[in-house]
């Protein structure tokens, strides 16, 4: 059998446990609304579905040979969910597809959700772009270097602009029609102060190391009995944004400058890694778990998500946080403006425009190349569309997060 056919085959079986989840629902719907007595026949579960499917019983070595054929094959999006769709068949496929997928940093590609809150490539950046809707507020991030025709690029994460009384917020979801703080697709929002000079970055699960003692902050939005048990109700402070005030209006570009407290300077250190989350929390009680310790609790399940085989413990003297600035631009006297080179990424002047590097001092024992790489950029392409490429420290959800300050308004910082 072909690999064409094994993975047609691998979504067909998917299309088909789709439609019998969907039969399964219509049935518990018809359920809810009869006062009958007599229980209607019920679809069979996805997992039995699944388990009793002729893929489940493929010897180990041949299942391992085929995941890892179709993982090499399909390296783009939308070509790569069939990698998702292997995770998915059963639970011997989602052992070996967590085995085999790596993550970001490691391989340079984003497969699973978890992908989004782990540490990009070290030598490339992953690019992506930004496409803004005036009219709903909303920001969505595609993967891909620019929007393409047919619009099938890879949605990553989307935000919704909230504006209050005395700050804004940025929702940020997995998916763009859900911007719900109690939904499971809920990942965490961006917060503005009054005048828009201080953004604090909050995250849906707690930061994974020892830092989290310290610098992690809890924000209950609600009483976790008032919720189900599978939906966050927590934010945890994990970075901020900070634009200086331009109090005599001069001219010239904005400067910014990010404290990130999840993740430590030592990343950036010859022989350092920065903190690699394995799973998405499936419950209150897990986020909760590094925090409060309580008897009972069973350990986080890592489902469909790369393996991490050891979460980074830092030392005392390595809790330092990571600072970003932007990196300044130079004056160009035939343009009459402020230019940095992009690369060719950005084609549109804006005073949104910006290139982060660390921002460090001698006694960190960082190398010079490691301190003129660009961490992240950002710029205008064209009309509400605007690029932005990542690397290592940043997960994409940070980058995305940093990204989003730019559009508030900032009258103060002009």
């Amino acid at each position: 059998m072909s690999l064409k056919s094994i993975m047609r085959e691998l979504k067909e079986l998917k299309d088909g446990i789709g439609n019998m989840s969907k039969r399964g629902d219509q049935s518990k719907l018809w359920r809810s609304r009869t006062r009958s007595h007599v229980a209607p026949d019920e679809a069979p579960l996805e997992s039995q579905l699944s388990e009793q499917s002729p893929w489940a019983n493929l010897p180990p070595e041949l299942l391992l040979d085929i995941i890892q054929r179709v993982e090499e094959s399909e390296t783009a999006w939308p070509a790569r969910a069939v990698v998702v769709f292997c995770a998915a068949v059963c639970r011997s496929w989602r052992e070996i597809t967590k085995e085999i997928v790596k993550t970001p940093e490691q391989c340079g590609r984003l497969t699973f959700p978890i992908s989004l809150k782990q540490p990009g490539p070290r030598e490339s950046p992953i690019q992506c772009y930004i496409r803004r809707d005036r009219t709903s507020s909303t920001y969505l991030l595609f993967y891909g270097l620019v929007p393409s025709e047919g619009e099938s690029d890879k949605l990553l994460l989307a935000a919704r602009k909230v504006r209050r009384a005395t700050c804004t917020d940025f929702v940020i979801s997995l998916v763009a029609d859900d911007f719900s703080r109690a939904s499971n697709t809920y990942v965490g929002k961006l917060r503005s102060n009054f005048l828009g000079t201080k953004f604090t970055v909050y995250d849906s699960q707690p930061p994974c190391g020892s830092m989290i003692q310290s610098t992690a902050r809890l924000s209950r939005r609600f009483h976790s009995k008032q919720v189900s048990p599978r939906l966050p109700a927590c934010n945890y402070s994990i970075g901020t944004v900070t634009y200086e005030l331009n109090v005599l209006r001069t001219r010239g570009p904005r400067r910014m400058h990010c404290i990130l407290h999840s993740i430590p300077v030592s990343a950036i250190q010859e022989g350092g890694t920065a903190p690699t989350p394995s799973a998405l929390p499936q419950s209150l009680d897990e986020q909760l778990s590094p925090l409060h310790s309580s008897k009972g609790k069973e350990p986080i399940v890592d489902t469909i998500s790369p393996s991490i085989r050891a979460t980074p413990v830092f030392s005392p003297g390595s809790r330092e946080p990571l600072a970003l600035k932007n990196k300044a631009p130079r004056w160009h006297e035939q343009l009459q403006c402020w230019c940095l080179n992009f690369k060719g990424r950005v084609t549109v002047a804006s005073v949104k425009n910006f290139q982060l590097v660390a921002a460090v001092e001698p006694s960190h024992n960082v190398s010079p190349e490691e301190q003129e790489k660009v961490i992240l950029q950002f710029g205008k392409i064209g009309k509400d569309i605007f690029t932005m490429d990542y690397r290592y420290p940043l997960s994409a959800f940070q980058a995305f997060a940093i990204s989003l300050s730019c559009f508030d308004t900032k009258p103060a910082c002009e």
